[in-house]
Order: structure tokens, then C-alpha cells, then sequence
């Protein structure tokens, strides 16, 4: 990604290397299968050994020690860094100590840190979300005893419940929609681009797609191969997500656009409701 920022490539939907399925463990693959498969929307990985909430990139841009996990103290923020802070926010003030930043060996000013300017990490599962797929993820850092004994776990459930069922709630904001055709077909891999941050979404397989978002007004354009693309403003407000649907009409000077095989994604009824967050190992034992 910052060889693409450097050269005008992609920072989102980034093609995996032809020989990437040799290059990872099988429970990896089953992974990284399973979220091509379904069009998730926001989820968040589950660790323990410190508490603060991880949001992307765990890359650092430049690793200038030589050491396993690289020291950084630089954030690399993505284009949706103010939307990130606002998704780790709200898990560390609904927490029952998280935002107060305890004392675990480091401080984190309201319990939230960008992954990088933590420590620099390659390959991390929050920074694959957001370049590779339409889902956008952190890291939860639960407990500063990574293996609590027995006695200690309903304190632990209790200390993050109402912050896991918070972090679940944060699904419910930005825009949300179709992207049909003007027979009304719904358009698969349809690109939904937001004027002035650098990364978009795509539709699923029936034309749905979802956009995390802050409350403002924006200008959103939905394009697709073989189609005029369409251009929109909307407000965002701070209840719910707006409903934005896009009917492109065929450019008949480039004809239809080819088919592809898109990932599955949730059915057009389930815009009502919403894809849930799963919790999936990311970082290494620290």
C-alpha cells in the first residue's frame, strides 16, 4: 500500500499475490476465505496483555529498528483515521477502565492508540481488513493479564460487555444502499467513492453495499465497468445510517459490464438489519 500511496495505486481492495496460498497457514486461509466470502462491514479482533483499543495501520511507514515487534512511536493513519478514533473510542469509554488508560506498563491517552505509533507489525490482521476487503476492523487489547486465571474471568466479562454490545451498535452509521441497474438487477463490485477520502467499498453480489462514516455531508459516486458513474451528495447524521441508492445507466459507447464472480454478500432485506462484528487472533503474543 505505501509503494501504491508512492506510485498512484490502490489502498483498498489491494489483488493478493498469485502465490499467496502457499504463503499462509491454514487457518489463515480458512480466514481470509471466509471474509471474501461475506461482504463484513465492521469487526474487531480480540487480544489480551494490555488494555487500549488498536486501530489501522500497524505498519509503520518507515521501520528504522531492527528489532521483533519495531518500536515506532509514529502513527500511520489511514484515510478513515477520524472515523477509526471515533470506532476505538467508543469501545474504551463504554469499557469499565479502558479510557481511564491503567496502568499496564504504557499509557494511552483515552485508552485508544494507532497501531503503528504503538509498535510497527506486518501482516496484521486489522491492516488486511481495510486494504483487502470492504471491512473495516481494530484490535481490542481486553486485559493486562494476557491469561487470567478462572477466578478473574466474569470480571473480565463484565468489565467488557457493555463495550463489546457498544462496539456492535457503531455498525449503524454513514450510508447504506444499492447499486442497480436500470432494469433494477443488482450490480456486483460496484465502487462506492467518497470525495475526499482515499478508499472505497464495492457492492455485493446483489447490489448492497455499506460505507462507515461520520456524521457531515458528502459527495459519493458509484461507478461500475460498463456503466455512467453517478454522483451524489448526502448529510450523515449521527442516529442512523442514510439511505443512498444508485441506478447507473449502460454506456453504450463501452457496452455491459462483464460478469464476475463478487463475494457473497448479505441480502437486500438485511440492509434493515446489519452485519455483526466477529473476533478473530491477530497480534502476536507480546
Amino acid at each position: 500500500m505505501y509503494y501504491n500511496e508512492k506510485n498512484g495505486g490502490p489502498n483498498h481492495h489491494i489483488p493478493l499475490p498469485a502465490n499467496w496460498k502457499s504463503q499462509v497457514e491454514p487457518e489463515t486461509l480458512a480466514v481470509i476465505h471466509w471474509m471474501r466470502h461475506f461482504n463484513f462491514v465492521l469487526s474487531a479482533n480480540l487480544h489480551g496483555g494490555a488494555l487500549v483499543a488498536n486501530y489501522p495501520y500497524d505498519k509503520a511507514q518507515e521501520q528504522r529498528s531492527r528489532g521483533y515487534p519495531r518500536k515506532s512511536n509514529t502513527p500511520s493513519p489511514t484515510p478513515d483515521d477520524k472515523l477509526f478514533r471515533k470506532l476505538a473510542k467508543a469501545y474504551s469509554y463504554a469499557h469499565h477502565s479502558m479510557h481511564q488508560s491503567p496502568t499496564c506498563g504504557e499509557q494511552f491517552a483515552d485508552g485508544i492508540t494507532n497501531g503503528a505509533s504503538w509498535y510497527s507489525l506486518s501482516k496484521g490482521m486489522q491492516d488486511f481488513n481495510y486494504l483487502y476487503t470492504n471491512c473495516f476492523e481494530i484490535t481490542l487489547e481486553l486485559s493486562c493479564d494476557k491469561f487470567p486465571p478462572q477466578k478473574d474471568l466474569e470480571k473480565e466479562w463484565l468489565a467488557n460487555r457493555e463495550a463489546l454490545i457498544t462496539y456492535l451498535e457503531e455498525v449503524h452509521q454513514g450510508i447504506k444502499g444499492l447499486v442497480s441497474d436500470e432494469n433494477n438487477n443488482g450490480i456486483a463490485g460496484a465502487v462506492i467513492s467518497v470525495h475526499g477520502i482515499g478508499h472505497d467499498v464495492t457492492s455485493g453480489d446483489q447490489g448492497d453495499y455499506f460505507r462507515l462514516l461520520l456524521p457531515g455531508t458528502y459527495t459519493i459516486t458509484a461507478s461500475a465497468a460498463g456503466y455512467r458513474p453517478q454522483t451524489v451528495t448526502v448529510t450523515v447524521g449521527p442516529a442512523g445510517p442514510s439511505l443512498v441508492h444508485f441506478q447507473l445507466k449502460q454506456d453504450t459507447l463501452k457496452g455491459p459490464m462483464e460478469k464476475k464472480a463478487p463475494a457473497t454478500s448479505v441480502s437486500s432485506k438485511a440492509l434493515q438489519k446489519k452485519v455483526v462484528p466477529r473476533a478473530a487472533h491477530k497480534k502476536t503474543q507480546r
